[in-house]
Formats: C-alpha cells, sequence, structure tokens
C-alpha cells in the first residue's frame, strides 16, 4: 500500500514546481490534478500493465494506491 500525495493539492515547497498564483500550488509539466482523475468520485479503479490498482481518497482528503 502507498500513500500518494494528491497532484492537485501539491506541496508548495516540492522540489520540481513552477511558479502559480499566490495561495494555490503549481502543477509539474504534465501534471493531472486529483479532481480530473477522480471526477468527484471516492474511488476509481487504474489497469495498469496487466494489473488493476484502485486509487482511493481517504476520510483524512489524502490518496492511497493499492494493487
Amino acid at each position: 500500500m502507498s500513500d500518494v500525495s494528491d497532484a492537485g493539492r501539491g506541496d508548495p515547497g516540492a522540489s520540481g514546481r513552477t511558479g502559480g498564483q499566490p495561495g494555490q500550488p503549481s502543477l509539474p509539466e504534465g501534471g493531472i490534478p486529483s479532481a480530473a482523475l477522480l471526477q468527484g468520485r471516492r474511488e476509481i479503479v487504474i489497469l495498469h500493465a496487466g494489473s488493476l490498482y484502485r486509487l482511493r481518497v481517504t476520510a483524512n482528503d489524502k490518496l492511497i494506491l493499492t494493487k
């Protein structure tokens, strides 16, 4: 089980981030906001290399990716 940070929320202090508007974290080039993936759902299933993974939002608004 892996705890994956929410790309839509980001870590403003993370390296590789470029400028943006004050108060809003910016995405690295090619980044996808989590809201675009989840589309209002709390969980999605991802097929990767023949395996299924579940990406879900926890009660604390974190992302968990499980196989």
